[in-house]
């Protein structure tokens, strides 16, 4: 199977393979050398998406299966079994018993298997920030999170990834910049008069948020994409880069996805250095074409 490259955000994220997207484009790249898998949740912030990360990235004892354990003893007559079995496929049989004999629960412990263990990526962004800034007392002010939790929340990610698999890249994104008046003018296009007066957020405060993800990018030596100053280097980036002040264009997917593709090929994991899944077809013979496949069954 092949690698697997995992983006990890929020609505920017999850919009990523639309029509030219940071991450659609990231996929054509790595063609035939690795998957891109997208998990982008819109609207989230850090202290969210913290709940997702056993899920979307289980450690080893969230790979273990919670099974029941019986004895024969207090199995129905009839049922032909070892001395002690374990239900955890027989998830019927065990209603049974604990509704027929409700005394018979006492004679059940728990046991553990295996599940099988995922394949841990080569690469994961994580791309969190637009949303944890939101301002206080405006109108997406629940998804504020404190600048110090923020920061805490990249940690708390990023130790998680390294237990999950230490040797899976893990790149830190900045959110994006603000342009106040395009979030403005997205409102106001939606609602009209009665859209709100005041942007939800603010480039100014964004720019602190994107700094935190710098400082701890420097700290535990990680990889950074600092989005909000690059895409700002651009004179006019409001409207080049961003569509309502916040979410890409086809132009700012494209700077995310040039400055992605510059800290990759500075690693072992860069498309250039990677091998293709299944054998070019100039390397395939006409006459003899199953010669370019016997390393298959090895």
């Amino acid at each position: 199977m092949r690698p697997e490259i995992v983006l990890f955000g929020d609505s920017i994220t999850a919009q990523s393979f639309g029509l030219g997207g940071w991450g659609a484009a990231l996929a054509d790249t790595y063609s035939r050398k690795a998957d891109v898998i997208v998990r982008g949740y819109g609207g989230y912030n850090t202290r969210w998406a913290l709940f997702l990360l056993h899920h979307i990235f289980p450690l080893n004892s969230d790979l273990l299966e919670h099974c029941i354990i019986g004895s024969l003893d207090t199995l129905d007559a009839g049922f032909s079994g070892p001395e002690s079995i374990c239900l955890h496929q027989n998830a019927s049989l065990l209603e049974a018993q604990f509704t027929r004999h409700p005394s018979h629960s006492r004679s059940f412990q728990p046991c553990f298997h295996p599940k099988n263990s995922p394949k841990a990526p080569i690469v994961v962004t994580i791309f969190f920030g637009a949303n944890d800034a939101a301002v206080l007392g405006r109108t997406s002010e629940k998804q504020h999170v404190p600048l110090e939790e923020y920061k805490y929340n990249l940690k708390k990610m990023v130790n998680h990834l390294k237990e999950y698999s230490p040797t899976t890249l893990v790149i830190l994104i900045t959110p994006p910049p603000v342009d106040e008046e395009g979030r403005n003018e997205y409102a106001r296009s939606l609602y009209g008069d009665k859209a709100r007066e005041l942007p939800e957020r603010t480039n100014e405060v964004t720019g602190l948020y994107a700094k935190e993800c710098l400082e701890l990018a420097k700290e535990i030596g990680l990889h950074a994409i600092d989005l909000w100053s690059k895409m700002q280097e651009t004179e006019g980036w409001q409207k080049k880069f961003l569509r309502d002040g916040l979410h890409f264009t086809p132009e700012g997917n494209g700077v995310l996805h040039q400055e992605l593709e510059k800290v990759l090929n500075e690693t072992s994991v860069a498309a250039a250095k990677m091998p293709l899944d299944f054998p070019h077809h100039s390397k395939i013979d006409g006459k003899n074409p199953e010669k370019a496949f016997q390393y298959l069954s090895l």
